[in-house]
């Protein structure tokens, strides 16, 4: 340890010294590249640096996943065995190359192999991250070969009906700023910069524009809130930190067509009178996170970005964010805790993020998906917007399919088209002639549904009426054969894994839920586990902090209450 040589440490350090604490997790990130792992004496010159007790850096490196106190290989192998990947063979990877890595002799290991939650390429299953690398379709055939052959570099697959979000997807790399603009882009900022603040939040209210990451809030009312909130500066959050399993949509935004989530991000920031955004991507996500850290630079360059754009007077300025492996901080008040170079703990609300967000100043967050309904809503009139979709489901959506369907992929669609055109005409249908068992909404956090619900148009308020999800768009698809029992056991680890710990009700009911659902995995259900099972559940839904306990055990209820037979004792 004497003998770390801290000097690139340093040099790295002084662009993060005038931030402070906010620059923690950026901070750790750069120890994390540098050494492989973040040495003692690596924390304590960051905790001088950025004058932070040495206790919560310590805090902050345990808190997120993809940090390590201790040595780790020279690249780390993180493999996805969630639901769609298990059902692709994800185990057996895992076992194999763990066989083909055991040290021997007592060596240190050349590469550190773990397991990881969705890697939100569910649509290239089975997928890992090597290092910073993304492989989907890992082939268990080539396991003797090198780690970063072993699968296919993931694009994004494209398709659906009334494509309008993800027009410029599917070109297998991002869009550049000079594609975007001949395409039609920035012309919703540029007519924006003409109008007042309040008929830009009039344009989004009247479109009935809701937010896309799975709350469903009005985006309008949101800004609304925001602009005519108290307090200097006022910031806008992009919450890039999808981490569903089941979910990869902002991924394929972030990856493709950096500049549309760019274009909404100002919009928002001119709307409510915010001079800062901060777009946040998940950690799992280093494709999508130097994408955009390429087109914010693009956009500067070009006068969309900075000070004075386009000559307005209005200044806006985005900063990237890598976060590092922590599903809960997809909940906005942990995200801005993360932000704030914190551990990821939710806050109790009220006070609500337009008034006391980041930073505790008046806040404006909003999904990628989100944000990149924004420049379309703009440049085609609220009025025309309304007209794809439903009454009181405006738009089109973003779907991902993944699991037995023939087709997985990402699809656009408008509102209120029906489940069963989806799966069946649009992708394909069950996958080798097999019949469907179940269809997962809305991912871990989701519920289930049968064939009996194939006619059930995608809207919110038809989704609702039938007790369904929409969620963030996740459909995950179960042929016949498929143990459903397993499903559920990879969902209760998820959760039991990823609960932050903050609340008591979440921090002992997913490792209650995840206990019981292992004994009916294994048969040995004990009496009264069902009733248990539902009072666990029933208490994180009506007592837990965030959505990260007040969901975690919806797919189990849902299962129950369909197939009963399945938690009978013997």
């Amino acid at each position: 340890m004497e003998d770390l040589d801290l000097t690139p440490l340093r040099n790295k350090l002084v662009e993060y010294i005038p931030k402070g604490r906010p620059a923690l997790i950026p901070a750790l990130h750069a120890a994390e590249q540098i050494y492989g792992y973040i040495p003692e004496l690596a924390a304590a010159e960051i905790s001088r640096a950025l004058n932070t007790p040495l206790a919560e850096v310590y805090g902050v490196m345990d808190f997120f996943t993809m940090f390590h106190r201790q040595p780790t290989g020279e690249t780390v192998v993180r493999v996805c065995t969630d639901p769609a990947c298990a059902m692709a063979g994800a185990e057996s990877i895992f076992e194999a190359l763990s066989q083909r890595m055991a040290p021997k002799n007592g060596g240190t290991p050349a590469i550190t192999l773990e397991r990881s939650s969705c890697l939100g390429l569910c649509e290239h299953a089975p997928a890992m991250l090597v290092g910073e690398k993304q492989l989907g379709h890992v082939d268990a055939s080539r396991i003797n070969g090198r780690i970063e052959e072993l699968g296919e570099t993931p694009y994004g697959i494209i398709a659906g009906e009334s494509r309008r979000l993800t027009i410029n997807c599917g070109r297998r790399r991002a869009t550049t700023l000079d594609e975007y603009v001949k395409g039609g882009g920035y012309s919703a900022l540029k007519k924006v910069l003409a109008m007042r603040p309040e008929q830009v939040i009039a344009e989004i209210k009247t479109s009935g524009l809701v937010g896309r990451g799975g709350a469903a809030f009005p985006t309008g009312a949101k800004w609304e809130g925001a602009a005519r909130a108290a307090g200097e500066p006022k910031y806008v959050v992009c919450n890039g930190d999808e981490a569903e399993p089941g979910t990869f949509k902002d991924r394929v935004l972030m990856e493709e067509d950096p500049h549309r989530i760019i274009e909404g991000m100002i919009i928002a920031g001119y709307a409510v009178g915010a001079q800062k955004g901060f777009i946040f991507v998940r950690g799992e996500y280093p494709h999508a996170y130097q994408s955009m850290v390429e087109a914010i630079a693009e956009a500067a360059r070009y006068g969309y970005v900075g000070q004075n754009v386009l000559g307005s007077g209005f200044t806006f300025e985005i900063e990237t964010f890598r976060s590092a492996g922590a599903y809960v901080c997809g909940e906005e008040t942990a995200l801005f805790e993360a932000i704030e170079g914190k551990r990821g703990f939710p806050r109790a609300k009220p006070p609500f993020p337009t008034t006391n967000g980041l930073f505790n100043r008046p806040t404006v967050i909003n999904n990628v998906e989100t944000l990149c309904n924004v420049p379309l809503i703009l440049s085609m009139g609220a009025d025309e917007y309304r007209k794809i979709g439903t009454e009181k489901s405006t738009g089109t959506k973003l779907f991902c399919l993944s699991g037995d369907v023939a087709h997985p992929g990402l699809y656009e669609v408008p509102f209120g088209i029906t489940l069963r055109h989806l799966i069946e005409d649009l992708a394909g249908g069950v996958r080798n002639g097999h019949s469907l068992q179940a269809i997962l909404f809305g991912g871990a956090a989701g519920a289930f549904a049968t064939a009996k619900d194939l006619d059930v148009r995608l809207s919110f308020e038809d989704l609702r009426a039938v007790g369904l999800p929409l969620g963030s768009g996740v459909i995950t698809v179960f042929d016949e054969t498929r143990d459903l029992r397993d499903v559920l056991l990879r969902l209760a680890r998820f959760f039991a894994d990823e609960s932050c710990g903050k609340c008591y009700p979440c921090q002992l009911g997913t490792r209650r839920q995840y206990e019981i659902i292992q004994r009916l995995v294994d048969g040995r259900l004990i009496p009264g586990d069902v009733e248990r099972l539902q009072d666990v559940g029933w208490t994180m839904t009506d007592a837990s902090l965030c959505g990260l306990g007040q969901t975690a055990a919806s797919a189990v209820l849902s299962a129950m209450r369909l197939w009963p037979q399945m938690f009978q004792i013997g």
